[in-house]
């Protein structure tokens, strides 16, 4: 008696569980564990900025998407690491209703390269990208969140 397919797609998906639980090194990070990382490392923010975080999305992607690589002019989805849109608070009106909510987008495969080419820390690689498009929201230049980063990376 031979076994069926959604047979061996158990067995298979089984063995691939207990292999990522037994052998986590031989497999990338999932979109969950990119997204516990980035949860992580808005919690590393001080108080006093992580307040103004409140409603603001974070969504782990595996790539930007097509009207984002065009829109950038990216000749390869690998070319960008994370994305702000929304109104940074700098711009922000209490006028302005109907808007999208304001987001961050991690692109997790991009990352997952820059981390493999870099041997950097992915933790430290996710809170960099994550810093730095938080910063966008809130209307901050690239020395501030230098500044923002050094703090998080500091006791809190």
């Amino acid at each position: 008696m031979g076994l069926c397919l959604p047979t061996l797609k158990t067995i298979h998906n089984q063995t691939f569980l207990i292999a990522r639980l037994f052998m986590p090194d031989l497999f990338p990070p999932s979109l969950d564990e990119i997204n516990a990382l980035a949860r992580e490392a808005l919690q590393s923010l001080p108080l006093r900025l992580r307040q103004f975080t409140e409603g603001l999305i974070i969504q782990v992607t595996e790539f930007p998407d097509d009207d984002v690589c065009t829109e950038m002019e990216l000749e390869s989805p690998f070319d960008i690491l994370g994305l702000y849109q929304g109104v940074s608070m700098t711009e922000q009106t209490v006028e302005a209703s109907g808007t999208l909510p304001n987001m961050v987008f991690l692109y997790r495969r991009p990352i997952l390269d820059y981390w493999a080419e870099t041997s950097e820390d992915l933790r430290h690689v996710v809170r960099h990208v994550l810093i730095h498009e938080i910063g966008h929201h809130f209307g901050f230049s690239d020395d501030d969140m230098e500044l923002i980063e050094a703090e998080a990376e500091g006791p809190r």
